[in-house]
């Protein structure tokens, strides 16, 4: 069965620093792209980070730019968000996305259960 758990989150103080982690199974993981999610209150879920399958290409939010670094280590099957210089503005359920398109165009999508982030004094 298909799994993304996400796990690391947590209470930090502004300015601190979190890393989470998100461990996958039942699928080929080294062919699908990684990338993490966030949702506040009351918010959209938007795009935090990605990176391409292989590692070779990341992308970010503006919001998070020079604060926030996403990796992945393929042969253990994880795909990592490190985050640091946290304000209260990151407070979050952040969500880990695998996804991949086949010929067709058709697209496969994993969604980890989430892991609250929350940066507060």
């Amino acid at each position: 069965q298909v799994q993304l758990v996400e796990s690391g989150g947590g209470l930090v103080q502004p300015g601190g620093s979190l890393r989470l982690s998100c461990a996958a199974s039942g699928f080929t993981f080294s062919t699908y792209a990684m990338s993490w999610y966030r949702q506040a209150p009351w918010e959209e879920r938007e795009l935090v980070a990605a990176i391409t399958s292989g590692g070779g290409i990341t992308n970010y939010a503006d919001s998070v730019k020079g604060r926030f670094t996403i990796s992945r280590d393929n042969a253990e099957n994880t795909v990592y968000l490190q985050m640091n210089s946290l304000n209260p503005e990151d407070t979050a359920v952040y969500y880990c996305r695998a996804d991949r398109k086949i010929y067709t165009g058709r697209l496969t999508i994993y969604w980890g259960q989430g892991t609250q982030v929350t940066v507060s004094s």
